[in-house]
């Protein structure tokens, strides 16, 4: 068992050490780095790593999946490394929904176990007075109380932090513009308008405690405020001067325009979620029980969360959290069907160890391990939420505080003024049907099991050792050009050997064709880089360029999808070269049998030069 110091050592240089990370943050049991070159990692080595999960490429991050010690991991990343996550600089922009997501991710993600601790506690007070475990005036229900409440009641005070760090802005000027949307003096005034110069301040109905939106603008807008007074202040004076600066301009302008445009935002998403859910509930929670995990997978999920938040502020009460409960379970139901089903000592520790982990709505050890790999499992756990969503859908159970979804969010279903049991009792047994289908469905479908590795050796003891013969694969030149001896390429990972052997080909014209008669097994959609496994199980990736994912499928035109069968010299991708080299990228193109190991040895031709559809490599069983 390797200790989370080495766990990180290994990671940090498969992703291609410090020098290429431009930020890392972790969730519940992933590491989130935002590259400057994501073709610099190595996700087979990760893949293959014992310590890590999965690995998975969304939503402009790289995220490692180690599980839920990932806090450990990343402790020791940080001091290994020298350096503070997303202190560091910021990747690129991407697109302006991947903005987004990373924007909502990192402001959320750093409190979200207190934020989950907090929630859980809150609902089992409610459950406490409901079932006259606890009297409401008691003062061990003050106590615990106040911390539970307390977080939600002056959740702009945390976010403000996350936000100034994600911005980049002084985090103690945010954290006092946000004490000062919560301050006494102004939750009293809620629902009045004040007069700021003769300017009217207007003051929400339930002023600005728990809101999300306000603060966040309001730090992003400080960002830029604190950078040009910083510009125009003299140093020796900036101390005082920027502070004050500050809180001079973004005081009136955070409580007269971006508080309430903020509220009004607020209110648009909650009132669009509002009309969706009235408009079919039932058919809300079918699509959020079913898709759920998927928007975890990409990410999305994240965007969801000011929805939740936007439903508490402005309701008192979120109606989506309880629909999500049975998608997180169903996964746990897949899982434990196939800790039954399966034979493989290792998948079946996976398995068992992840359904628990589902109970306390930690999925991504159940999904990445698990079902999604699997295949089957997670189809019959998406299906399963869908119809657990379904049924807590129409039952219209509410949810009234924030937290983790899991089995110990039930309580929170339950309303602290008249303490009715109804939407537990739904929410339980929607998801006690979404466990129990995923179980069931998973083993009508079933799936292709692993063997033991130990199994896999016995097989082999029988068979007799091999010799080295003559017999070979022969693959054709998928390019023209000129050959470039791998260990030349400009790139560690190519020239290493790490991706496996193989050869280059700066290319004389812009066609990429198949080597081989094989399936389009992997398929980036910017067109730089294609795999196909040949019928004969060689595994074959061709990069087209260095650093060309850079140009975004800019000058790359794609001919085949992923899954399609090909034949040898099958057209696969036409690239612009100019336009490349105009760019600054190399054209020089990689071509690596990924599954090295498999084989004697892979040699190439000793050409200089090669035409396209010439033999060119020889893979030696």
């Amino acid at each position: 068992m390797s200790t989370n110091k080495e766990i990180a050592v290994r990671v940090l240089d498969a992703v291609g050490g410090k020098e290429n990370v431009n930020s890392v943050v972790h969730c519940a049991t992933r590491l989130r780095f935002k590259l400057k070159d994501e073709d610099k990692a190595d996700t087979n080595r990760l893949i293959q790593d014992d310590d890590v999960i999965q690995v998975v490429q969304s939503g402009g991050q790289y995220q490692v999946v180690i599980g839920s010690h990932v806090s450990d991991v990343y402790r020791e990343l940080t001091g290994v490394a020298n350096f503070d996550g997303e202190s560091e600089k910021s990747a690129e922009k991407g697109n302006p929904l991947n903005q987004l997501i990373d924007i909502i991710s990192s402001i959320f993600t750093p409190f979200l176990g207190a934020m989950a601790g907090a929630g859980v506690l809150k609902g089992f007070l409610t459950l406490a007075v409901t079932m006259n475990w606890l009297a409401a005036d008691s003062g061990v229900y003050t106590v615990w109380y106040a911390i539970a409440d307390g977080l939600f009641t002056y959740l702009p005070v945390m976010l403000a932090f996350t936000a100034a760090k994600k911005f980049k802005t002084n985090e103690f000027l945010a954290v006092s513009l946000a004490m000062a949307l919560v301050h006494p003096s102004i939750t009293e005034l809620a629902g009045q308008t004040l007069s700021f110069v003769g300017i009217p301040v207007i003051i929400g109905a339930s002023a600005y405690t728990s809101s999300v939106i306000p603060i966040i603008l309001a730090v992003f807008l400080q960002s830029y405020v604190e950078r040009f007074f910083k510009k125009v202040i003299p140093s020796f004076l900036q101390i005082i001067c920027v502070p004050l600066a500050v809180f001079l301009i973004m005081a009136p302008v955070t409580f007269i325009v971006v508080g309430p445009l903020g509220t009004i935002v607020g209110n648009l998403l909650g009132s669009g979620y509002d009309a969706i859910y009235n408009l079919s509930p039932i058919l809300a929670g079918a699509i959020m029980g079913g898709l759920w995990q998927v928007f975890v997978m990409f990410g999305m999920h994240w965007g969801f969360v000011p929805i939740a938040m936007v439903n508490l502020t402005q309701f008192g009460f979120d109606t989506m959290v309880p629909m999500l409960l049975p998608a997180v379970l169903a996964q746990g139901g897949a899982a434990l069907a196939v800790f039954f089903i399966t034979k493989n000592v290792k998948l079946k520790g996976l398995a068992l160890s992840s359904t628990i982990t589902s109970l306390f709505g930690i999925t991504e050890p159940t999904v990445y391990g698990v079902t999604l790999p699997l295949k089957k499992p997670f189809i019959a756990a998406c299906i399963s939420g869908a119809i657990g969503g379904a049924i807590v859908g129409f039952s219209q159970v509410k949810n009234y505080t924030f937290g983790l979804v899991s089995l110990l969010s039930l309580p929170s279903f339950i309303p602290q003024d008249t303490q009715d049991m109804s939407g537990l009792i739904a929410a339980a047994i929607g998801t006690a049907v979404a466990f129990g289908a995923a179980f069931v469905l998973t083993f009508v479908l079933r799936f292709e099991d692993q063997p033991n590795p130990a199994d896999t050796d016995t097989e082999k003891s029988k068979v007799p050792a091999p010799s080295i013969t003559n017999e070979r694969v022969v693959l054709s030149s998928p390019l023209a050009g000129r050959v470039v001896p791998l260990n030349e390429v400009k790139d560690q990972v190519f020239s290493s050997g790490a991706m496996g052997k193989g050869i280059a080909i700066d290319p004389a014209n812009g066609t990429l064709v198949a080597p081989a008669d094989g399936t389009i097994t992997t398929l980036f959609p910017t067109g730089h880089a294609i795999g196909l496994t040949t019928t004969d199980g060689v595994e074959i990736l061709m990069h087209i360029g260095m650093d060309t994912v850079e140009l975004e499928g800019k000058g790359f035109e794609i001919f085949v999808k992923q899954e399609d069968q090909v034949k040898k010299g099958d057209l696969l991708v036409k690239f612009d070269l100019s336009l490349i080299k105009e760019a600054g990228y190399s054209t020089v193109t990689p071509i690596v049998v990924t599954n090295t190991p498999n084989y004697l040895d892979v040699l190439d031709m000793n050409q200089e030069d090669v035409l396209q559809g010439e033999d060119f490599l020889a893979i030696v069983k």
